[in-house]
């Protein structure tokens, strides 16, 4: 569900909606969520500061309740 989510969202701010994709990874830390754009995305996802990035970060831990998130973009 977290990975859909953050799907969605992200295909909604970038100009290459076809190449985002999430892949989640659990480990003993909690999920890991990782993002692949398009290199000329990037910049969007990110944000003026990374306000963009802890946005979606921020939104990714509150659906996430207790269990831990962790959050990482990567240019495909």
């Amino acid at each position: 569900m977290l990975a859909d989510s953050l799907e969605h969202l992200v295909r909604g701010i970038v100009d290459h909606p076809d190449d985002v994709s999430v892949r989640s990874r659990s480990s003993h830390r909690g999920t890991t969520l990782e993002v692949r754009v398009n290199p000329e995305d990037l910049g969007r996802v990110i944000g003026r500061a990374g306000r963009t990035a802890k946005a979606l970060r921020t939104v990714m831990n509150s659906l996430a309740g207790r269990e831990s998130v962790r959050v990482d973009l990567i240019e495909a």
